[in-house]
């Protein structure tokens, strides 16, 4: 999963250390293993990754995987949307991709209107196997 974002100049130190983290990251990390690489900086307690985990997600700069209960940095380093986000997650390597999908978008806020339902936050969480994984079996 590595991105190529221009970290934002008005987050704290943590908050910085826990974004180039997950940025650097191949995959998805849970908040244990951000404080364990985190570390060697200083980080030393869990409350200090979860509160710039945090922030991060809700600036949009990071996503949470509900189901890996992890976290991995924004693959859209123009969007940090708060509308629909939807993740395919490889079952063989771990590999995530982000996209978001207009029409699936449109069809759920339709629904929610419909049923005087107020939508906050929409994750959508795909998994499978990867093309490459495909190819190797």
């Amino acid at each position: 999963m590595a991105h190529s974002h221009d970290m934002p100049t008005d987050l704290t130190r943590n908050q910085e250390l826990v974004l180039g983290t997950l940025t650097a990251s191949s995959g998805p990390l849970s908040a244990y293993d951000i404080l364990d690489r985190l570390r060697t900086e200083g980080l030393r307690a869990p409350l200090q990754v979860y509160r710039a985990l945090e922030k991060l997600v809700d600036r949009g700069l990071a996503h949470r995987l509900e189901s890996l209960n992890a976290f991995v940095a924004c693959a859209d380093a123009h969007c940090h949307r708060k509308g629909l986000i939807a993740f395919a997650i490889c079952e063989g390597c771990g590999k995530v991709d982000e996209f978001a999908d207009a029409v699936i978008e449109s069809r759920l806020g339709a629904w929610a209107h419909a049923e005087g339902f107020k939508v906050e936050r929409t994750t959508m969480e795909i998994r499978g196997r990867c093309a490459q994984c495909l190819k190797a079996a």
